[in-house]
């Protein structure tokens, strides 16, 4: 199964015998506030067009908890989470696309939950919403209740201390901006640098110009240029567990699996007694 499906296979599948659920997490990281503008509106964007069908999930409050010790997006509850997705038509056997704005990193954190969870066949949209040829709705659907119950894969899931362990005998990689790995600037965090032993490998170098993925075979070589083999693990991590959810993406699209440090760096760096690495080296 692919992790990935493109506006025409989606248009294809919208008109067959078997649907998919589809999923609209629009949201963005700003610096609105800092700035003093108003803040992204997923739900505003979404009323003013959408995929017919669509459902809006909201990445802060149904993808994730509330801001604490455990990082800027930490784990949902997963009672409140299965509920949530159950709203939204989701069920077990049938399959579910995910779209956002085009950046990816919502859909895939959505992408990510629901693997993550057990749901069998999830997929999202490569290049989000700009991509989409077909007709937008303002129409909001009331769907059917799905019957998706979350059962988690601990495999898949890395917590602080885990993430520490794989940078040493595995592959940790860093999704976010080179700079930031750097610790050269840290617009949000208490400190800037990186997990020691971590590899620097910035999200947006796993698409092209359109927000599009590369080819699998590209993936392969940049992920293999990074240090990743068939014979070591490989876990991400990002700021928040949003982007690096993306780069999971790009290695399931790659064919490598990858766990996810949801905590990330706002965790790791929120606990003074953690060792912080900088500089273009992983130590």
């Amino acid at each position: 199964m692919t992790a990935i499906i493109t506006a025409t296979e989606l248009a294809a599948e919208l008109t067959g015998e078997r649907p998919p659920v589809l999923l609209d997490v629009r949201w963005q990281l700003t610096m609105a506030k800092a700035a003093g503008a108003p803040a992204f509106d997923g739900r505003a964007e979404y009323a003013a067009g959408h995929l017919p069908g669509a459902v809006f999930v909201d990445l802060d409050r149904e993808l994730a908890s509330a801001p604490g010790s455990h990082g800027r997006h930490p784990l949902p509850d997963l009672a409140e989470f299965g509920a949530a997705m159950r709203r939204a038509g989701v069920s077990a056997g049938r399959p579910v696309v995910v779209y956002d704005g085009g950046q990816g990193w919502a859909a895939a954190r959505a992408w990510w939950l629901l693997r993550w969870t057990g749901h069998p066949d999830v997929r999202v949209l490569d290049g989000g919403l700009p991509v989409w040829q077909g007709p937008l709705s303002t129409d909001v659907p009331a769907p059917s209740e799905g019957d998706f119950a979350p059962a988690p894969d601990a495999a898949g899931l890395l917590d602080a201390d885990g993430a520490a362990a794989l940078a040493r005998a595995g592959v940790l990689l860093d999704a976010r901006a080179g700079e930031r790995y750097r610790g050269e600037v840290e617009p949000i965090d208490r400190v800037g640098g990186h997990i020691p032993g971590a590899v620097s490998a910035p999200t947006n170098e796993n698409v092209g110009p359109d927000g599009r993925f590369l080819p699998a075979a590209d993936l392969r070589d940049r992920f293999k240029a990074l240090g990743v083999s068939e014979e070591a693990p490989v876990g991400v991590y990002c700021g928040s567990g949003v982007s690096g959810a993306h780069e999971v993406l790009a290695l399931a699209v790659a064919g490598i699996p990858a766990a996810l440090y949801v905590g990330s760096w706002s965790e790791w760096s929120s606990d003074p007694s953690r060792p912080v690495a900088v500089g273009p080296d992983p130590q």
